[in-house]
C-alpha cells in the first residue's frame, strides 16, 4: 500500500534556535545522535538530533499501542522512520498519548527490537512531554489544550498529581472538543443568535440533522466537535462566541488546575487551541487569580532543549546508561 504520510518532511535547523546548554551538550557529543518523538493517533513527529547543526525531522503515521498491533507499529517503524536515519541513534526518547504505565514496556521493546544496538530507550506521555518542554527541571503546572485536555502538577522530575481530566463526554473543559460541544448547545438552544447559527450552517452546508449524526452515530465525535474552533476563531467579534471560549478556559482553571493549590506558578499551556486563543486565555487566566506562563504549539522545541541539557546538568549525571 502506498505511504500516504509525507516521509520527506524532512528540514534541518540550527541549533542555535534552542539553549545554550543544549549546544553544548551536541559540541561535546557529536557522535551521540537521539531521536525524539512526539506522537498522536494520526501522525508522529520524529526529530533526529544528529550534530550541533542539524536537526532532520520525520512525519510518519501516528503510534498508539492501545489501538495498533506491535507488528503494526515495528512496520512504521521500518518502513517510514528507519530509511530517514543513517546511523544507530544512541537514545530514543517517544512520547504519545497511548503510553499508559501498562503500554510503556510494550512500546519499549518494539523500539529495542527495531534499533537494536540502540542504548537506551524511554517511553512516556504525552503530559510528560508537556511537562518537560515546558517546565525543564523546575516545578511547574503543564497543560495540554488541543483537542482533548490535560493538566499536571510537575515538580521538575515527576508528575506529582493530575487531575483526571476525564474526556469531552464528562470533562476536558478548554479543549476543542469541549468548546465544539458548548457551541452546538447554544446554537440549538439559543443563547447563542440565530444569525451566527445560520452562518454556520450556510459555511458548512450542515443541518440539525447532520450535527447529531456526526455526534452520536459517527466515529471521533471529538474530531469534529474540536473542528467548529476554525469556525468561532473567525467570528471572535461576536460577544456570545467570545464569551463561550472564556467561560470554557474558565471552566478548565476551576475544575483542573485549581485542584493542585499552586495559584503563585504559572500555567503553561501545549496545543493548538490554547496558542489560537493565548489572549482569551491569558484573560481567563487572570480572572480566577492565575498567571499565564508558556504557550506553545507542540512540545518539540523543549524537549530537544530538555535531553540536550540532559548531558550538562548536575541534577542528571549522564545522559544515556
Amino acid at each position: 500500500m502506498e505511504n500516504t504520510f509525507d516521509c520527506k518532511f524532512n528540514k534541518k535547523q540550527r541549533l542555535n534556535a534552542y539553549s545554550p546548554d543544549t549546544f553544548y551538550y551536541f559540541c561535546t557529543n557529536s557522535r551521540k545522535m537521539i531521536i525524539i518523538a512526539d506522537s498522536g493517533s494520526t501522525k508522529t513527529d520524529w526529530s533526529i538530533v544528529k550534530s550541533p547543526s542539524e536537526v532532520v525531522m520525520v512525519r510518519t503515521q501516528g503510534i498508539n499501542p492501545f489501538h495498533q498491533s506491535a507488528d503494526k507499529i515495528e512496520e512504521i517503524l521500518t518502513c517510514e522512520l528507519k530509511p530517514s536515519i543513517s546511523d544507530m541513534p544512541e537514545s530514543i526518547h517517544f512520547y504519545g498519548s497511548g503510553c499508559t504505565p501498562a503500554m510503556v514496556p510494550v512500546l519499549e521493546n518494539i523500539l529495542h527490537k527495531v534499533f537494536s544496538k540502540t542504548r537506551k530507550v524511554e517511553v512516556c506521555s504525552d503530559l510528560m512531554a508537556a511537562a518537560r518542554a515546558l517546565c525543564g527541571r523546575e516545578e511547574g503546572v503543564a497543560c495540554i489544550l488541543g483537542t482533548g485536555a490535560n493538566s499536571c502538577l510537575y515538580d521538575g522530575k515527576e508528575i506529582v498529581l493530575n487531575t483526571p481530566p476525564l474526556g469531552y463526554i464528562l470533562g476536558d473543559e478548554g479543549s476543542g472538543a469541549y468548546i465544539g460541544k458548548r457551541f452546538f448547545n447554544g446554537i440549538f438552544k439559543g443563547w447563542i443568535p440565530a444569525e451566527i447559527r445560520d452562518k454556520y450552517f450556510a459555511e458548512t452546508n450542515l443541518s440539525y440533522t447532520d450535527i447529531i449524526d456526526k455526534v452520536y452515530r459517527q466515529p471521533l465525535a471529538n474530531r469534529f466537535l474540536a473542528g467548529t474552533s476554525s469556525f468561532i476563531g473567525d467570528n471572535l467579534h461576536e460577544e456570545s462566541l467570545y464569551k463561550l471560549v472564556k467561560d470554557s478556559f474558565k471552566a478548565f482553571f476551576v475544575n483542573n488546575v485549581s485542584q493542585y493549590c499552586k495559584p503563585e506558578l504559572p500555567v503553561n499551556f501545549i496545543g493548538g487551541i490554547a496558542l489560537t486563543y493565548r489572549i482569551i486565555l491569558c484573560d481567563a487566566a487572570k480572572e480566577e487569580g492565575f498567571i499565564l506562563g508558556k504557550v506553545e504549539r507542540s512540545p518539540m522545541k523543549g524537549l530537544i532543549d530538555f535531553h540536550g541539557n540532559m548531558g550538562h546538568s548536575s541534577a542528571i549525571p549522564a545522559f544515556i546508561h
